[in-house]
């Protein structure tokens, strides 16, 4: 992107609503690669396959008893792992539309789910304040570790190729180094609902219940920015970097979605942005791939896909 042309805005133009779950949607992640599909998890326990483009429903995934808080999707495309009220991790055959392992062990709900880098390992968060990590290569259900170091329900996580880094209602962000086996605390001194970081994996995007989304530095924890307007008090809401990550994008309870410049922390017009959702907007990510598209998942039942509707050169 051209230094130019500044940060991209957020994308304002509706594409398509995916509309099929009845109560509120807790999840929205894109598939790997070009990012045709979209898989929403929700309060009425179902996981579902859409396609971005045609905004129609491919498939519904029906296992759970209890709400999805959760879904991750692997490298390939071929699996998904999902959680919720269950304590147990479902892993599923996307194609077949079954679930092929359950991993129980948690105490309690399971706020997250997350594959390593190929999916050959999975990490669960929960509610009885540990990671449990999963060899999915291994026949046992038995956790191959058990993270035990929060103080509060773990409401989300990041596998990266090094390390696992997560947030916890205690406040606080724990960096695991995988290869030196050392642990980083990091006090934010709010209740963490979501963490995303850059690409390069050298800062950390983290939204907290006191409306504010704060940006870290990933090797020290030193606060670069903090990024506020929106309300976030009551509600796990997960926050994203926009197009090229020349920005950061987050939902807010009152159904809006707010967009900052990543550098100087302004926020984008139009201050304040229109109602994207009836209720609030649980969920906000990026296009993988495509610097002008996004999607939202919120508590009026929808996902909403978003695109930029003239993105120039």
């Amino acid at each position: 992107m051209a230094p130019s042309r500044g940060p991209l805005p957020v994308p304002r133009t509706l594409h398509t609503t995916l509309n099929g779950h009845k109560g509120s949607v807790h999840v929205a992640r894109y598939s790997k690669g070009a990012a045709t599909y979209v898989l929403t998890g929700g309060a009425d326990r179902s996981v579902r396959l859409w396609n971005a483009n045609l905004g129609n429903e491919i498939k519904a995934f029906n296992a759970h008893g209890y709400e999805v808080l959760s879904v991750c999707v692997s490298h390939d495309n071929s699996k998904f792992a999902s959680s919720g009220g269950d304590k147990s991790v479902f892993l599923w055959d996307v194609t077949a539309g079954v679930t092929t392992r359950r991993l129980p062990g948690h105490l309690s709900k399971i706020n997250v789910v997350e594959f390593n880098e190929d999916a050959s390992v999975v990490a669960s968060g929960s509610y009885d304040a540990t990671v449990r990590l999963w060899d999915l290569r291994a026949q046992s259900r038995t956790p191959i570790q058990v993270l035990d170091e929060a103080r509060d329900a773990v409401q989300t996580l990041h596998v990266g190729p090094t390390n696992i880094i997560t947030g916890s209602v205690d406040g606080h962000v724990r960096v695991y180094d995988l290869r030196k086996g050392e642990l980083r605390v990091d006090f934010v001194g709010q209740p963490i609902t979501s963490l995303v970081p850059t690409a390069d994996g050298t800062t950390l995007l983290v939204s907290t219940l006191d409306s504010n989304i704060r940006l870290l530095d990933l090797s020290t924890g030193q606060m670069l920015n903090t990024f506020s307007g929106h309300k976030s008090k009551d509600y796990r809401i997960r926050a994203c970097f926009g197009g090229a990550e020349a920005t950061v994008i987050c939902g807010d309870e009152g159904g809006q979605v707010w967009g900052w410049d990543l550098v100087d922390a302004t926020i984008l017009q139009p201050n304040p942005p229109p109602k994207a959702h009836d209720k609030v907007i649980t969920w906000t990510e990026h296009h993988p791939t495509d610097t002008g598209e996004m999607i939202t998942a919120s508590a009026d039942g929808t996902c909403k896909v978003w695109r930029h509707q003239n993105l120039g050169a």
